[in-house]
């Protein structure tokens, strides 16, 4: 199938619009924290299953050390930190500006990737940085009045903005580290050995969500929260919404996004994924009623241009 990638890329881009939704449900009503929790635990079920399923094992098979601590690294990375930022930042700001700082994961997965693996960055790749950052700026900033003198001004709390940057500088670091972890991965697996090596992505995934199921439970249990879990579980909206975001998420979304660069090239493959942002501005309207300006679509627009010249 000649464009199989490309379209693994744009129900990736679709899962992620609702998975971005039901986030914001999910973490309104049982907390940012415990929605991550029941997330990666719900997630490491569906996993296993399919693994099972397809393999005859419920975990991961002839993953080596290096894939383990590599993909290891990028869970603690892309979930325990940038998830973290990511539906706090629901919270706050709600999921389609969350999803809209999300645009700097590419940008970073860029910068990473030239320290990290040695990947050239070409000039239209800053270019492209620029670009993102004006579409975002676009979105959030407007131009004040009166004492402010016409200056430019947040019009979301900081707190924020700033964890949703966290959000994109974690999703994009993750990806890199990621994509060295299944390179060791795929490198361990015996010629042979098709079928395993086909579930690599699904078996990556499951070794990042166990990183971020262990680092989420640890923080509870920090925070002397881990009791929260019980009434949390018995919010049903709550739980549906953590159900969906799980399916969605990390069992569909991010196991089909690091399929979509096995079947075409990763900056087609970004730069399809990377249109959330703008998918999610009319649900956002239906749904939660929440006013979108034009501003605020060409903001978003001009973000997700400014992905695609990381990749031309």
């Amino acid at each position: 199938m000649g464009y199989l990638g490309e379209i693994i890329s744009l129900t990736v881009a679709v899962s992620w619009t609702i998975t971005a939704l039901f986030a914001e449900v999910g973490s309104k009503r049982i907390g940012s924290l415990q929605l991550n929790v029941i997330r990666m635990l719900l997630s490491l079920v569906m996993l296993g299953g399919t693994l099972w399923w397809f393999t005859g094992s419920p975990y991961p098979l002839m993953a080596d050390g290096k894939t383990w601590f590599w993909l290891s690294l990028s869970g603690f990375v892309g979930y325990l930190l940038g998830d973290y930022c990511l539906f706090n930042s629901y919270i706050i700001i709600g999921s389609r500006f969350g999803q809209l700082f999300m645009t700097l994961a590419p940008p970073t997965a860029a910068i990473a990737g030239w320290i990290i693996l040695g990947e050239k960055m070409q000039l239209q790749g800053v270019a492209g940085m620029l670009v993102t950052l004006t579409g975002i700026g676009i979105s959030v900033l407007n131009k004040g009045g009166g004492e402010s003198g016409g200056k430019l001004t947040l019009k979301l709390p900081v707190k924020g903005v700033l964890l949703g940057i966290g959000a994109g500088i974690g999703q994009g670091i993750g990806l890199v580290l990621s994509k060295v972890g299944m390179n060791y991965y795929e490198a361990s697996i015996p010629a042979g050995e098709e079928q395993i090596a086909t579930m690599v992505p699904f078996a990556s995934t499951y070794m990042r969500a166990v990183t971020g199921a262990i680092g989420f439970l640890g923080v509870m249990i920090l925070q002397k929260k881990l009791g929260t879990l019980v009434q949390a579980a018995k919010d049903r909206k709550g739980m549906t919404a953590a159900f969906w975001a799980t399916t969605t998420g990390p069992f569909i979304g991010v196991s089909l996004s690091l399929m979509a660069v096995q079947y075409t090239e990763a900056g087609i493959a970004s730069t399809l994924m990377a249109l959330t942002p703008v998918l999610i501005l009319w649900p956002a309207h239906i749904f939660f009623g929440q006013k979108v300006t034009l501003k605020e679509v060409i903001g978003a627009v001009i973000s997700v241009a400014g992905v695609s010249l990381f990749f031309i």
